[in-house]
Parts: C-alpha cells; sequence; structure tokens
C-alpha cells in the first residue's frame, strides 16, 4: 500500500515530537524533508495543469481536422432555402424518398452541336438532392470528332476516366509546366485543385469520359468565356490579354461579351 500524504505528515510530527529533548538536527531534517514534500507536489500540479492544457489542445485540434465528418447519415437538399458557402440545407429526413439519392442523366449523350463540339452532363447538388454534403459529383463528357473541353478551371480537384475514343488532356502548374498525354480507352488523369486543364478529342471517333470531382458544386470556369463573354470594355481586355482589338470584338461576338 502506498503512503498517504496524511500518513506521511502523522509521521513527520511524531518523528519531531514524541522524542525528548528536542533533537535540532532531527527537527532541521525534518523541515527540509517536508518542503521536498511539498515542493514535489506543487510539481506534479504544475505538471498535471500542463498535461490537461496540451489534452484540451490536443482535442480541439482533432475537433477542427475532424469537422467535417457528419453526425447524420446523409444531408439532402433542401431546395426551398438558398444555397450558401457550406451547401443547403438538409432536407427533412421524413419527406426524404429513394429518388433523392438516384440521377438517370449519365447514360444518355449530350447535344455537342456547339462551337467547341463538346457536351457535360453532371449528377452534382442542384441535379441530384442527395449528394449534398457529400464532397462528390459526377459528369459524363462528349467530345466530337475534332472537339475540345476549353481550358478552365475547378475550385477542387478532378479525375477523368476515359471510356471511349482518344483524347489528350493535360493541366498546367503553377510554375507554366504543362503536364499532358494521350489517352485511350481505359486511361485515367488527376487533375489537381485550382489548376487550368483541358480535353481535346485526337481521334476519328466520338470520345466518352466520365469524371468525377471532391464536391457537390464544384464550380467551372472557362478561361475563355470569362475574357470574353464579360461587360469589360474591349480596350481593357486588349491589354490583360494582348490580344488586337479585331480579334476581341471576335471573340466577344463568339462569347456574347459586350462593351
Amino acid at each position: 500500500m502506498r503512503t498517504t500524504h496524511d500518513e506521511l505528515v502523522d509521521a513527520e510530527d511524531s518523528m519531531v515530537f514524541d522524542h525528548q529533548p528536542l533533537d535540532t538536527a532531527a527537527l532541521t531534517h525534518t523541515i527540509c524533508w517536508r518542503v521536498a514534500v511539498w515542493s514535489r507536489l506543487h510539481t506534479l500540479k504544475n505538471s498535471y495543469n500542463m498535461i490537461l492544457k496540451l489534452f484540451i489542445a490536443f482535442s480541439f485540434l482533432i475537433s477542427a481536422s475532424y469537422g467535417q465528418i457528419s453526425v447524420v447519415d446523409f444531408c439532402v437538399a433542401d431546395y426551398s432555402v438558398a444555397n450558401g458557402p457550406a451547401g443547403y440545407s438538409c432536407k427533412n429526413a421524413s419527406k426524404v424518398i429513394t429518388d433523392d439519392f438516384i440521377f438517370t442523366g449519365l447514360g444518355v449523350k449530350g447535344n455537342t452541336s456547339n462551337f467547341f463540339k463538346v457536351a457535360v452532363n453532371g449528377a452534382f447538388d442542384l441535379t441530384l438532392p442527395g449528394l449534398n454534403g457529400l464532397g462528390l459529383s459526377l459528369f459524363r463528357l462528349d467530345i466530337d470528332v475534332g472537339g475540345v473541353v476549353p481550358i478552365h478551371t475547378h475550385r477542387v480537384s478532378e479525375v477523368i476516366i476515359v471510356m471511349e475514343g482518344t483524347i489528350i488532356a493535360g493541366f498546367i502548374g503553377s510554375d507554366n509546366t504543362a503536364y499532358f498525354k494521350t489517352l485511350n480507352k481505359g486511361d485515367v488523369m488527376v487533375f489537381p485543385q485550382s489548376l487550368l486543364h483541358f480535353q481535346v478529342n485526337v481521334g476519328n471517333i466520338p470520345a466518352l469520359a466520365f469524371v468525377s470531382l471532391n464536391s457537390p458544386n464544384p464550380g467551372f470556369q472557362f478561361i475563355s468565356a470569362s475574357l470574353f463573354a464579360n461587360n469589360l470594355p474591349s480596350s481593357i481586355v486588349e491589354k490583360i490579354t494582348l490580344i488586337d482589338k479585331d480579334q476581341v470584338k471576335k471573340l466577344k461576338s463568339i462569347f456574347g461579351g459586350t462593351n
């Protein structure tokens, strides 16, 4: 058994007062011993407080690191409430139905009758409410012969898998290094978060690919549209792109820009 603090104190008292006459040396030794005990207890208390503080801080960091872990099974998007930075509010669970988790639009080829000969059709939070809060989305990509997905960017990362045809796909790093390669059926490529990337059909048949992004609302920004479908005055567009006036007007007419 371990000696308790009170027992230690009683033992000290008996050492000091049970012996007569008063032994000065023993008293001095006892006082020093008692001071040492209290000093040790004080040190242990400080150590305990430090450990407690570290534990609280560590718990906070763990909580912050795993703050995105869901505490519910799902959060089906409630379209009656405006979308916010964290996504849609959750639909009342009593009103959730199976169809909230199903999207049937990826089995049909999209309309590629456009300037780029490309069609994108996807399951994301606006078309598949069950994806809300799950951190993913899925898109079908149809590219006709000679078609192109022009250079663009997302807020998140992307994975592409080629199902039919041959395409050149690539992205450009922040140091302006280009990473690109010809992809065939079954090939997969990753486009890191926010980096500019593209796909071009270089085969002799229409290409089909599926892409997945790690957000239910990944955002799309096509550079060409951003530059020439806006309302910036042409004179400013000329300066920031180094493209001459006639080309700027031509591109604005194609993309529907004004000014």
